[in-house]
């Protein structure tokens, strides 16, 4: 699932690193600030755990991270990010992964990789900051998923619809992959076939898109055959 983060703070120190004026030290400083503002962001919903504290009066409940957070800074642009996280989240490891693209067949290959103790059952957020084609961020992704890790965010400042599209494709949500299979089964189940002339295939693939709405929007269904070409009359 995407999340936009249309932070006023984000947005205005994004156009100041954008302008050709801005030096190489207010860039860093933006840079920094605005992966903090993403920390927060990013993190605001992570599931907590209980554990018992003592302040200066007495005993009481507080609260943890239920779980480590790994940051894999793809390098080596993603690197710049990690000072804001780490401010925000100092209890962070870190890993890093190396991405290169080859000249002729544009083929994106791992050059280096290394990552602490726990990808399985940690946090792990993957930073690049420009999202363009997403073929290395993609190759990134699935190089990690095949070291353990089944929990796997990815956070970048700017992005190409082409390149959301591509991550989206590859690295669905698994809420919404498994609603796609269980609606693709229900579909199919139906027996109308291909223009309504019945079978088991009705549909061949089915792709959930999401996006963020008031809880009173009304759910859209797009019928790709009309009508009419769902119902047929022969006269002998």
């Amino acid at each position: 699932m995407v999340k936009v983060l249309n932070h006023a703070l984000i947005k205005h120190k994004l156009s100041i690193m954008r302008e050709e004026k801005t030096s190489n030290y207010i860039f860093k400083q933006n840079l920094d600030e605005i992966a903090m503002l993403m920390a927060y962001e990013v993190t605001k919903d992570y599931p907590l755990k209980e554990k018992e504290i003592e302040t200066p009066i007495c005993k009481t409940t507080g609260y943890e991270l239920d779980r480590d957070i790994i940051l894999v800074p793809i390098l080596r642009a993603g690197v710049g990010l990690v000072d804001g996280f780490r401010r925000i989240i100092p209890t962070a490891k870190v890993g890093h992964i190396g991405m290169y693209r080859d000249e002729e067949t544009l083929i994106p290959h791992e050059y280096y990789a290394k990552f602490p103790k726990g990808l399985e059952s940690a946090k792990v957020i993957v930073l690049d900051p420009m999202l363009a084609t997403g073929g290395s961020a993609d190759m990134a992704i699935q190089n990690i998923k095949d070291r353990g890790a089944k929990d796997i965010e990815l956070v970048c400042l700017v992005g190409a619809p082409e390149g959301v599209k591509y991550i989206e494709e590859h690295h669905p949500d698994p809420r919404y992959r498994a609603l796609e299979e269980e609606m693709l089964e229900k579909v199919n189940a139906t027996g109308i076939g291909p223009a309504g002339f019945g079978g088991k295939t009705t549909a061949l693939a089915l792709h959930v898109e999401t996006c963020p709405t008031h809880i009173a929007g009304l759910p859209c269904a797009v019928a790709i055959c009309c009508h009419v070409s769902r119902h047929q009359e022969v006269t002998l």
